[in-house]
């Protein structure tokens, strides 16, 4: 048990960035205005769709950005997200971080899991359209494989739905992407 751990309640102020640097660095502590969040380890659907999503895109991504998955995204001192895929500007990648900055960050995606609904639904992308990021996909599982691309409003602030997709990702930002479904579907019997 690390420091940061210790005891049965957060520090003083709640938790921060500087607390999630003393974790297990296993990609499943989040921040939500101080408090910890600790994720499920994720279904092997979830990796599969955001291992193939991030080959396909980077297979298309312009050269001054980067596709990367699981890296954190600090929003502020006591908000920090893990994407399950996101684009990043390559200058920031060229230093390889451990965690991004949100004006460094073009797109970030969220594949829904049975624990993580209401967080990737509605809490993420809100908190992503805060902090200014400009796109945000969120991909549903339940009845197939579902992907809802966002674009920022800045004057708002919000996301609004470019498209809904079943077929595939098909969209002309943040770049002209075109991607079957059978690409990003995992393997099945």
């Amino acid at each position: 048990m690390t420091a940061a751990l210790q005891g049965d309640f957060p520090p003083p102020g709640g938790w921060t960035v500087d607390d999630l640097d003393r974790l297990p660095d296993d990609g499943r502590h989040e921040l939500l205005d101080g408090n910890l969040i600790v994720s499920p380890s994720p279904t092997r659907l979830h990796q599969s769709i955001a291992g193939r999503l991030m080959a396909a895109l980077d297979e298309t991504c312009p050269a001054d950005l980067d596709v990367t998955q699981g890296v954190e995204v600090r929003l502020s001192r006591t908000r920090a997200f893990i994407p399950d895929v996101l684009v990043t500007e390559l200058d920031a990648a060229s230093r390889n971080p451990s965690h991004y900055r949100p004006h460094e960050v073009m797109l970030v995606v969220e594949i829904v899991s049975e624990g993580s609904r209401s967080i990737d639904r509605v809490l993420k992308p809100a908190l992503y359209a805060e902090a200014d990021i400009p796109y945000f996909w969120r991909i549903e599982t339940e009845s197939g494989i579902v992907v809802h691309a966002h674009r920022l409003d800045p004057a708002k602030r919000v996301y609004v739905e470019q498209a809904r997709m079943t077929d595939g990702v098909l969209v002309p930002e943040p770049w002209e992407i075109d991607i079957p479904l059978a690409r990003i579907t995992p393997r099945s019997r």
